[in-house]
């Protein structure tokens, strides 16, 4: 059976807000500062989010959240060894339905936001690396804290992600295991379909 989220991505996803188009420059901790924070005014300020508006709120996760994922390097490194074996007609099928899985993750995640606060971890980056790692800590009133983890590459023009590690689960191995399970026993296209099927079925 593939699982579309675990308990604490839900509460992580919530936090994963990067503005698009952010400068260059800017490094990718205080990125995730101020587009954090910038996201979480958003869903305090809005009562529509905070009603559970579905629209709205898949509309901030589309605008603020998947546009800042490396999205090939992501569902290559899901997928692992059989996105090499797989189609062109595949790999699209591929990221299609994994990329709306994502969505629904994430606008669940900006759902589930109430009081939560962030405590941001000094960022440890060598002069000219490409990759870098934003360490956070999610503070829940009456809850304990929860470790997230960011992993970032320089592109061109910007800093994107590819992994989120929280308390010391990696969003890419969570999936990778399951959808590797999947494609052993019934191939990549049952994986899509079952994907494919789940959203479905969640949009209805």
């Amino acid at each position: 059976m593939i699982k579309t989220n675990f308990k604490q991505l839900l509460l992580a996803g919530t936090m994963l807000c990067f503005t698009a188009g952010a400068l260059a420059a800017e490094s990718p901790d205080a990125l995730v500062k101020r587009t954090a924070e910038d996201v979480m005014a958003i869903v305090k300020n809005d009562k529509d989010i905070q009603a559970g508006n579905q629209d709205k709120i898949f509309a901030l996760a589309e605008e603020k959240i998947l546009p800042n994922f490396n999205f090939d390097r992501v569902s290559r490194l899901v997928l692992g060894k059989n996105w090499t074996k797989a189609t062109p007609d595949q790999k699209a099928a591929f990221q299609t339905e994994f990329r709306t899985l994502l969505l629904r993750t994430y606008a669940t995640a900006l759902s589930k936001f109430k009081n939560q606060t962030i405590e941001y971890k000094p960022l440890r980056l060598a002069d000219g690396a490409n990759t870098a790692a934003v360490k956070t800590v999610i503070l829940q009133p009456g809850g304990q804290p929860i470790a997230v983890d960011y992993a970032l590459e320089k592109q061109a023009d910007n800093w994107k992600v590819y992994d989120i590690v929280i308390e010391g689960v990696s969003l890419v191995t969570n999936y990778r295991g399951q959808f590797t399970q999947e494609i052993r026993q019934n191939g990549l296209d049952s994986l899509i379909k079952k994907l494919a099927e789940k959203n479905s079925a969640a949009k209805a």
